[in-house]
Order: C-alpha cells, then sequence, then structure tokens
C-alpha cells in the first residue's frame, strides 16, 4: 500500500473547470471530486492530472451522471476516506466505522475541521461559478498512516 499520498480536492464546479484550480492541483497523485460536476468533459480533463474518484451531487442528472456513484470509500496512504456531496446525507457513524476524513461539497463553503471524535470534514469549497460572495477554492490532502493534513487553496480568479 502507498504511504503519503498527496490529493487534491475539488467540487462544485458545474461546467467550469477553471485553469487556476488545474493549476492548484498540479502534481496530485489522485484527485476526489465531491458532486455536481456539470459534465464528463471536466472528469476527463481532471484525469489528465491524475486517477479520479467522484461522486454524484444533486445538479448531476444528465444522463452521463447516472454512472457516478452517490457514496464513495477509499483506502488511501493508510486512511479511509468517505465521499459524499451533500454532508446532509452521510449515512454513516464515521468515527464508529474507522472512517478519517469525510469529504464533501454541495454548500460552496471551504471547509477543513476536526470533530470531537477526532474525524476530520474537508469541504473543498467551490470551484465553478462564483456563487455570492463566498470564495472560489479547492484542497490539498495529504494522507499517511502517521499524519492527515489538509489545506485550502483560494484561487485569484
Amino acid at each position: 500500500m502507498r504511504q503519503n499520498v498527496e490529493i487534491g480536492v475539488i467540487s462544485d464546479t458545474h461546467g467550469l473547470l477553471r485553469p487556476e484550480a488545474l493549476d492548484a492541483l498540479d502534481g496530485v497523485e489522485r484527485i476526489i471530486h465531491g458532486g455536481d460536476v456539470g459534465g464528463e468533459d471536466i472528469l476527463d480533463d481532471l484525469s489528465a492530472i491524475a486517477p479520479v474518484t467522484v461522486v454524484r451531487g444533486n445538479t448531476d442528472y444528465q444522463p452521463w451522471a447516472a454512472r457516478l456513484p452517490v457514496t464513495e470509500l477509499l483506502e488511501v496512504g493508510g486512511r479511509t476516506i468517505y465521499v459524499v456531496h451533500d454532508i446532509e446525507d452521510l449515512n454513516v457513524d464515521p468515527a464508529a466505522v474507522g472512517i478519517d476524513v469525510v469529504i464533501y461539497g454541495h454548500s460552496h463553503r471551504p471547509v477543513w475541521d476536526q470533530r470531537g471524535d477526532g474525524v476530520w470534514q474537508l469541504n473543498p469549497g467551490s470551484a465553478g461559478p462564483r456563487r455570492f460572495s463566498l470564495p472560489v477554492s479547492v484542497a490539498r490532502l495529504q494522507v499517511s498512516t502517521k499524519y492527515i493534513r489538509g489545506e485550502i487553496k483560494y484561487l485569484e480568479v
């Protein structure tokens, strides 16, 4: 099993993959998209950087999106990562089942926080069209058996 893995995390592209987002994800070994992709071409472009894991968002209703899962459970760098678009749809107790990080989108609000039970929550925010006065952002996540580190990357757009 590969240790010390750098993951790019993106969500809510809504059909817009900005060059700044691609630059911020450059060099990652894996990409996780938290849903509301907005077009299959977005996933193709991200796949040119690294292998992509994606979940279906509430606006991913096009025929191509029917193949996308609603949730994903990954083992990466000795850690367990659960991915869901809307945190309100979390259907497990993460700490009880050994999940280290929950990745989600939907709100367009960046979050990097550790819950009281030790589970990290990461919402990279929205990398697509700006919504209200919210920032445009992605995240990078480093995981290993020894540490979990996350960082929100605010994009200059």
